[in-house]
């Protein structure tokens, strides 16, 4: 008699805990790179590896094949056409404006054109990728305690930046060490940038979308919110979890107007947040401005003066 009461407190005891899998609520917060994480404007952000990468890879893809033609972004195109943009969108508007060459044909040849930026990125030692950039203040020590976190939090890159460039750049400055970034979704890996596949973390990349529509300025934005989705579904595909907030991180107009735009068809039960920064080229007051009206449980922007802010932590939910 014993016996079998012991053995069905224990089936009862099993099948509610079996059935009673606490479900943790998932926090996916998106990085942009430039400006944000990384010193991305002034004279030597323009002249960087990546920077130079533009107009080498529209030379030999489009143009005669001479690096010594190669034109650097900053020298041919306003800031607003670039800063927060995409490197897909960046590569239309330079082969524009120093070939003459319109959307229509070069559009087509834009994975060619990345693959060429990623292999003169690849090809260079950690030191020379870095020259020019560094982790701004607050992010090294910020995301090594986001690090720490994994059973609540995600974190990834939404950045304009070809994958493969981004696995580079993160490793070259040190974020990777970090551990901060989580791990790849596998469809990621359907893009093989040959020498990296070590280094792949999850995010949503320049190289992942491009609208190809240089004429419209609100792109910019517009095709970085596709990325934001992008990452959204691969944090789903990785985790497994519920993902109750996504939060995306950035300096420029573009990732405010992105993140908002995101809001607008995110799921019912997600509650997108921005945390502007004033790192790169625009004020506390411009990024304001661009965010608007907070909606609690919907759209809650928060702008800060860097990520060595305290409250930076706060507003990622991390006490």
């Amino acid at each position: 008699m014993w016996e079998r009461l012991n053995a069905f407190c224990c089936f009862i005891f099993l099948s509610f805990f079996s059935h009673q899998q606490p479900v943790i609520a998932f926090t996916l917060i998106t990085f942009d790179v430039d400006g944000t994480l990384v010193s991305g404007s002034g004279k030597k952000a323009d002249a960087s590896a990546h920077s130079r990468a533009f107009g080498y890879a529209i030379e030999m893809v489009l143009g005669d094949g001479n690096p010594a033609q190669a034109k650097v972004v900053g020298d041919v195109l306003p800031k607003e056409l670039y800063h927060g943009s995409t490197d897909g969108l960046i590569l239309l508007r330079l082969a524009r404006a120093t070939l003459g060459i319109e959307p229509n044909i070069s559009r087509p040849r834009l994975d060619e054109m990345m693959n060429i930026m990623y292999g003169y990125i690849n090809d260079m030692q950690d030191t020379e990728i870095a020259c020019g950039i560094n982790p701004l203040p607050g992010v090294i020590d910020t995301l090594s305690t986001l690090a720490n976190h994994k059973e609540s939090v995600s974190c990834g890159l939404v950045t304009g930046n070809v994958e493969g460039i981004a696995r580079r750049k993160m490793k070259a400055v040190g974020i990777l060490d970090t551990k901060a970034l989580s791990d790849p979704c596998p469809d990621q890996l359907k893009r093989n940038w040959q020498g990296t596949n070590h280094l792949g973390f999850l995010g949503g990349f320049g190289s992942d979308y491009c609208s190809g529509n240089i004429d419209d300025d609100d792109r910019n934005y517009l095709d970085r919110a596709e990325q934001i989705a992008i990452a959204v579904r691969r944090c789903q595909n990785v985790t497994g979890q519920e993902l109750r907030r996504v939060i995306h991180v950035g300096d420029a107009p573009a990732d405010v107007l992105a993140a908002k735009s995101y809001s607008k068809i995110a799921g019912k039960d997600i509650c997108v947040g921005l945390i502007g920064l004033s790192t790169g080229s625009y004020s506390s007051e411009q990024l304001k401005e661009l965010a608007g009206e907070s909606f609690p449980g919907r759209w809650e922007p928060i702008i800060l003066d860097g990520m060595d802010d305290p409250a930076f932590l706060r507003a990622c939910g991390i006490d």
